[in-house]
């Protein structure tokens, strides 16, 4: 087994200890999301909750456990992360961002927004697919390219930002496409430190997210911290 397998394995002892995230420990969380000892794919799901106020548990999958193939055969379409809602089980990603976006308020305020957030997040995941398949197929071969491409993507995100003066993608209130795009950006941030310099309201957007309070405390907890951002140890 190579060392991010053995890096992947170690997390989990870890991430089972810290796995209920609940303000009230007296109550039951309402979701329950299970996922790999990673940031991954979860990450925005992840913000966005903390930053509503919302509580849920964590049921932490091993590299091990996946591999076996039984908890596999129970997702829709043979992937994780899984969220519960009660009796609801949703996967795929941003699946999960749009429930949560019409429960909690943060889909628009009426049809025509709530058309645009779905335009911009599928926008992030566009941004997020090039992301991935640099992180797991292309990383020693492709780094440099990317970064230098880099602007020409990030730059149709500046443009909305800049021209909403509201300081979030639709309308003048957080929605769940502004957590995915902060999300991707942080992400970005690592890979290439400087990528927001010459994008003013992108480096807003993201130092005011940021500082949102919840969202803040979230980011400095060790349940975030300690987790890698991607399975195989890039970054």
């Amino acid at each position: 087994m190579n060392q991010n397998c053995h890096s992947f394995l170690n997390l989990v002892s870890l991430h089972k200890m810290q796995n209920m995230h609940c303000i009230n420990r007296q109550h039951l969380p309402p979701y329950t999301i299970t996922y790999f000892p990673v940031r991954g794919r979860c990450s925005a799901v992840r913000i966005m909750l903390s930053d509503q106020g919302q509580q849920w548990k964590e049921v932490v999958v091993s590299l091990d456990e996946w591999m076996k193939g039984d908890l596999k055969k129970t997702c829709v379409f043979g992937q994780l992360p899984k969220f519960q809602d009660g009796d609801l089980a949703l996967f795929q990603s941003n699946t999960i961002l749009r429930h949560l976006g019409r429960k909690h308020g943060a889909y628009g305020k009426n049809d025509s927004e709530a058309a645009l957030i779905d335009m911009f997040n599928d926008g992030v995941e566009d941004l997020r697919i090039k992301y991935l398949k640099l992180i797991y197929q292309e990383y020693e071969t492709g780094k440099e390219a990317y970064i230098k491409d880099l602007p020409n993507h990030l730059s149709k995100f500046e443009a909305v930002l800049a021209k909403n003066k509201s300081g979030f993608l639709v309308g003048d209130s957080i929605s769940f496409a502004d957590y995915s795009l902060f999300d991707v950006l942080l992400n970005h941030q690592v890979l290439s430190p400087t990528c927001l310099d010459s994008f003013p309201a992108l480096k807003g957007f993201v130092q005011r997210v940021s500082s949102r309070p919840k969202i803040k405390a979230f980011l400095e907890s060790d349940a975030y911290k300690s987790l890698p951002i991607n399975g195989n140890g890039k970054q």
